[in-house]
């Protein structure tokens, strides 16, 4: 028996193929607050002084209320 030598086929790639896809979600995102903070806070490994206004979701901004890092205006 003899073997074919079969032909490889190089693959290109397609820079657009590797992307992953965005997927948009069902239900619009809840808005943002903007709020002032009253101490410092670290949040995402960066670090925010005090009077530094920061967009958050709701429901941490009131966590950070409760905790007494907004300021009061």
């Amino acid at each position: 028996m003899t073997a074919k030598n079969a032909t490889t086929k190089t693959a290109t790639t397609d820079p657009s193929a590797d992307e992953v896809p965005t997927v948009v979600p069902a239900r619009p995102a809840p808005p943002m607050e903007t709020i002032t903070l009253a101490n410092h806070l670290n949040i995402g490994g960066r670090a925010f002084l005090p009077g530094a206004k920061v967009r958050v979701s709701p429901d941490y901004a009131r966590r950070l209320r409760l905790s007494g890092y907004v300021a009061r205006s």
